[in-house]
Formats: C-alpha cells, sequence, structure tokens
C-alpha cells in the first residue's frame, strides 16, 4: 500500500510539474484593451494615500502608459479604445477626483513598445509613477553668451514662415493649444503647423517633438515625443533618425528637421554679452 501510495504522490508531482511547464510555454490569451483600461485605472486607484481626516493625496504628478504592441494593428485597436470616451485620462482623473485627490499639473503620457520589459509588473501593460520638483531658475552669469535659434518653415503650413527662441524649450507639433477631451491644456507648441488636411501637416504629431538648450552656449538637441511619423535630421545629404526617449540629437547650424514630411530649417547664433550681476 505505501509503495502504491508513494507511486501516486509520485504520479500528482510530475503532473503539477509538467501542467506548469505547459503554461509557461503556452501564451495565455491576451487581455482585450478595454480589460487594460480597467487595470491600468486600478493600479492608480492602488497609490492613492491617506492623508489623514478622511482626505487622500495622490504622490506622483507624471505617470507613463507603458503598452506592449508587437504590430500596427494592435496598436491601433488601443489607440481607439484609449481615446474614445472616456479617454483612459479621464477615467484616471474621475478616479482621483472622486477620492478628492488634486489632479492638477499631473501629466499622463501612452507609449507603445514591440515588446514587454522584464521589470513590468504585467506582460501587456506597465506604468511609471514620478513626481518631478521644478528646480530654482539658474542665475545669470557674468559676461554670459546669448545663445537663439532660428527655425524656417521650408516646407508644410505653420503660424509663421520663420521663428526665433532664446528660450530653453521649444515644443514642435501641430496646432498651437493641444487639449484633451476634457479640454484641459496638455500642452503648448511653438512651433504649430497648422490643423488642415493639406499635405505635409497630417503627418505631424500634435505632440510630435521638442528641442532642448543644453549645457554649451551653441548646443541644441532635438527630441522626438513618441510621433506617429517619425523625426529626423537632414545633414550633409545624410538623413538621421531621431530615436523616441530621452537620448534626443544635437543640432547644428543648417541642419533640416523633419516632422513626419513636414520641414524647418536650423539656424544656431551665439554672442557674448554683459548681464547685470547685482545680487
Amino acid at each position: 500500500m505505501d509503495i502504491l501510495r508513494n507511486l501516486r504522490r509520485l504520479e500528482s508531482r510530475l503532473a503539477k510539474k509538467v501542467n506548469e511547464t505547459a503554461q509557461k510555454m503556452t501564451p495565455s490569451n491576451p487581455r482585450e484593451p478595454l480589460e487594460i483600461v480597467h487595470a491600468i485605472v486600478e493600479t492608480v486607484e492602488k497609490h492613492i494615500e491617506p492623508a489623514g481626516r478622511g482626505r487622500y493625496v495622490f504622490p506622483f504628478n507624471q505617470i507613463r502608459i507603458c503598452i506592449a504592441a508587437d504590430s500596427s494593428l494592435t496598436r491601433a485597436r488601443f489607440e481607439a479604445v484609449f481615446e474614445s470616451e472616456p479617454s483612459v485620462q479621464q477615467r484616471i482623473f474621475k478616479t482621483l477626483e472622486t477620492a478628492g485627490c488634486a489632479s492638477t499639473g499631473l501629466i499622463i503620457d501612452t507609449i507603445y513598445v514591440a515588446q514587454p520589459e522584464p521589470h513590468w509588473t504585467a506582460s501587456d501593460f506597465n506604468l511609471e509613477f514620478d513626481r518631478i520638483h521644478p528646480g530654482p531658475p539658474p542665475k545669470p552669469e557674468c559676461d554670459a553668451i546669448r545663445r537663439s535659434l532660428k527655425l524656417t518653415v521650408v516646407y508644410g503650413a505653420a503660424d509663421q514662415q520663420r521663428y526665433v527662441f532664446t528660450t530653453s524649450r521649444i515644443n514642435l507639433g501641430r496646432r498651437q493649444d493641444v487639449r484633451d477631451n476634457l479640454n484641459r491644456l496638455m500642452r503648448t507648441n511653438h512651433v504649430a503647423f497648422a490643423e488642415c488636411t493639406e499635405e505635409p501637416n497630417p503627418s505631424v504629431s500634435r505632440r510630435h517633438a521638442h528641442i532642448e538648450a543644453a549645457g554649451s552656449p551653441a548646443e541644441y538637441r532635438l527630441y522626438d515625443d513618441r510621433s506617429a511619423y517619425g523625426t529626423s535630421v537632414q545633414r550633409n545629404g545624410v538623413t538621421i533618425v531621431v530615436p523616441p526617449g530621452p537620448r534626443g540629437i544635437r543640432l547644428q547650424s543648417g541642419d533640416e528637421i523633419a516632422l513626419g514630411e513636414a520641414r524647418l530649417q536650423v539656424e544656431i547664433e551665439t554672442a557674448g554679452v554683459t548681464v547685470n550681476c547685482a545680487s
């Protein structure tokens, strides 16, 4: 009897092991986009913190939603569901407001990747929470270098043909004010291509790219903001693709920026100036 009992136990363990191995080798049915929307909102809700006396706070001001979409068809399905009324952003704002949490200044971005990263807590999506504190304004330096960036529209219809900037960040996109479905301002484009159907404007995303002034006086870097049709730089007959994310590409005078099919000519100027350094 003991031998038979031991054989049954061994058989049970082997069957369990085979079943676990089969589950790992056989992918589970993927969740529908709407199921993932509900899972995203539930994850955000779990990060609401009690603040005492029946009050709650949301400790973050940035949320990045990462979605695993291995094809353009899968991405299209997610975008259609995420942007439909109520959108995933609206659901998140509503959840926070229902809990009494202030959502002013909260930025929600959605990005799509081909494969999930190893650190993701779910196989089909991941949320990245962050709290950004604005730093103090830079102190002026004596004998500073004043720099300016000139952008000329060479292909496409924009609010202006030529722009001159001395600011540290320049947003590029379609439409000046980008708002969500609740008319909340999400972004202001400093170079704003017109909202029209004539080429090449439809190839410019509303939040297409941005330029930031870097450390050295004459350095500007171009970043792609997960645009639909991509960002690149034409330099001496060579096309340099700007990868989405934090790397960016350093700009040079004479470069031509491609936002989808639209084009901007780059000119960088620097000049020595004396700044009043009195405290």
